[in-house]
């Protein structure tokens, strides 16, 4: 294995972060918590431009077909603390449409998707339905399709819908018979109402509602009954994508907290002089090693196509738990001004704190990585 980035993956981190350090400085941040799209459209549409949409595509889409340089994207986004659904569109919902999408649902979406023009998200969780749930595939979905003709009609409630309110399209987990199945439900079809609700972080979550929401039976994704193994495979996919935004956001966390050791004085010293200061420094530091280790080591597998169940899972639980650490760590050590709404740190913890329990918190991911050495 060979995590060392070739000058390729270099120039793109290089080029990525001097891109989002001009364009998405914190006052634009705090801007689109405030702001109902939860994005700049004017940033989505230079992105695209800067083939980010299609890093982990294929060239006949449009893409390079990189996932190791999606992940070294999605670490500088994480340290920008990027808004926007760039995860919903292209890893929750492109993905899935790459690996599992008949020819024509690839041809009709992947291209807008790489030229910045689509946004999809992926509908899976219910109000008693969560991620653990979900991905452990415990309990089947209330949300129910029945067929009707060459239609589904489709009803049911989705809760923690990311960027639903501006989603060209919704990929929906519901029961089908006795299976679970993925449809691709049009946003603009009669009977969809989306809510937007409030979180800890500011991002945009929804509940979105479905009232008997006629889909064409063409537009199951994968096939009947493969809901379960698709959602198991995206599952993968977006626990490493929330590894690398928590990964880019605890670098900088650090970085801002070595450096205000290095500059705060109190009682006629620099605080970075004081023992206890310095440990929590250092154990900041091993915990974001930690989980850039295990983040790269499970993307490099998945960009082999190797098997990469037991590594995502573990980079999940140690970077979730880290998550928590870190900024709390942070906290500390900036003393009352850390959670200070005028201050970035609070920005980062409420956005990891999101996160941590995102796609599965470390508990969960644990429990995985015990079924994996036959626990």
């Amino acid at each position: 294995m060979d995590l060392s980035l070739s000058e390729e993956q270099e120039m793109l981190r290089k080029s990525a972060r001097e891109f989002l350090d001009r364009e998405c400085p914190k006052k634009l941040v705090r801007e689109m918590e405030q702001d109902e799209k939860g994005y700049s459209p004017e940033l989505w549409k230079k992105m695209a431009e800067l083939g980010w949409m299609g890093l982990v595509f294929p060239e006949e889409y449009g893409g390079t077909g990189s996932f190791l340089s999606l992940i070294i994207l999605l670490e500088e986004m994480g340290r920008a603390l990027l808004p926007g659904p760039f995860v919903s569109t292209v890893v929750c919902s492109g993905l899935p449409i790459l690996h599992y999408g008949t020819e024509e649902q690839k041809r009709n979406l992947l291209l807008p998707i790489v030229q910045g023009e689509l946004i999809i998200t992926l509908a899976v969780t219910e109000p008693e339905t969560q991620f653990g749930e979900v991905l452990s595939q415990a309990k089947e979905p209330e949300t129910k399709a029945v067929r009707d003709g060459n239609n589904y009609t489709i009803s049911g409630i989705k809760l923690f819908v990311p960027d639903a309110h501006v989603a060209n399209w919704l990929l929906c987990l519901a029961r089908t018979g006795k299976g679970v199945s993925l449809f691709l439900i049009d946003s603009k079809s009669q009977g969809i109402k989306c809510d937007l609700l409030k979180t800890m972080a500011s991002d945009k979550q929804c509940e979105v509602t479905l009232d008997n929401v006629r889909v064409p039976a063409t537009n199951i994704m994968g096939g009947i009954g493969k809901g379960w193994e698709i959602v198991e495979r995206i599952g993968q996919w977006a626990a490493l994508a929330n590894c690398a935004l928590i990964l880019g956001g605890l670098e900088q966390v650090l970085e801002a907290t070595v450096s205000y050791a290095k500059q705060r004085v109190q009682f006629e010293r620099l605080i970075g002089s004081f023992q206890a200061i310095q440990h929590k420094c250092a154990d900041m530091l091993i915990d974001v090693d930690g989980a850039r280790f295990l983040t790269y080591e499970a993307a490099w597998k998945l960009s082999q196509n190797l098997p990469a169940g037991k590594e995502s899972s573990m980079a999940k639980a140690w970077t979730s738990d880290a998550s928590r650490k870190v900024c709390l760590e942070a906290i500390r050590v900036h003393g009352g001004v850390g959670i200070s709404v005028d201050h970035d740190m609070q920005l980062y913890f409420r956005r990891a704190k999101a996160m941590e329990i995102t796609w599965g918190n470390g508990d969960f991911h644990r429990e995985i990585v015990a079924r994996s050495i036959g626990l």
